[in-house]
């Protein structure tokens, strides 16, 4: 990467952080070019030489993070042609690492979801996406729908998420891999019968 295209990098990362720094103050609609520069600490000028309007940083901020959870969901079984969950440890869930990153963008998003409406359904999407991916390659000795299942995944995971983030990030993205990694592992009716508790 040559030293002008670090520049720029910088100059939009700079302005994608202004923009979500702001968005947990106040409304888009609400925001203008001339906040956003003043926070990103960069002139009117280099803004528009990067982005025709607010809307389009606003995206390119969204694409920026879904470019990110996705490869951060895939990182465990990256190069591999088989995968089960015993193949997996907590270590190699990058998924919470991810969201930490990104920890501005994901507390107005779960906070403030009128901020960015519609957001966490379609975070939801491109989980469910993902996961119907997974089940491809996992024999169906059931009849399960892959689509419910993906559906149930999904959202089980966002809301994995969601308490994460409302609760402050008090937990280490190690502590809610192992967490997650727990929780696969010892899904109730996963295979045999179970004895209920009495009531």
């Amino acid at each position: 990467m040559t030293q002008h295209d670090r520049r720029i990098d910088k100059t939009q990362k700079a302005l994608k952080s202004a923009l979500i720094k702001l968005m947990e103050e106040k409304d888009l609609p609400h925001i203008t070019v001339t906040e956003i520069v003043k926070k990103a600490d960069v002139n009117r000028g280099t803004f528009y030489k990067h982005y025709e309007v607010k809307e389009e940083l606003l995206e390119a901020t969204i694409q920026d993070v879904i470019k990110s959870l996705i490869q951060a969901y895939r990182h465990p079984y990256l190069n591999k042609e088989r995968f089960t969950i015993k193949d997996l440890s907590a270590s190699k869930i990058k998924l919470f690492e991810h969201v930490a990153a990104n920890a501005d963008f994901y507390r107005v998003i779960m906070l403030h979801p009128s901020v960015l409406p519609g957001f966490q359904n379609r975070l939801c999407e491109v989980l469910k996406k993902l996961s119907i991916q997974d089940l491809k390659f996992i024999p169906n000795t059931g009849t399960i729908d892959v689509d419910l299942q993906a559906s149930y995944q999904s959202h089980a995971l966002f809301g994995m998420i969601f308490e994460w983030v409302k609760g402050g990030f008090k937990y280490t993205p190690e502590h809610m891999a192992q967490q997650l990694l727990e929780i696969l592992s010892n899904q109730p009716f996963s295979s045999g019968y179970h004895t209920m508790p009495n009531k």
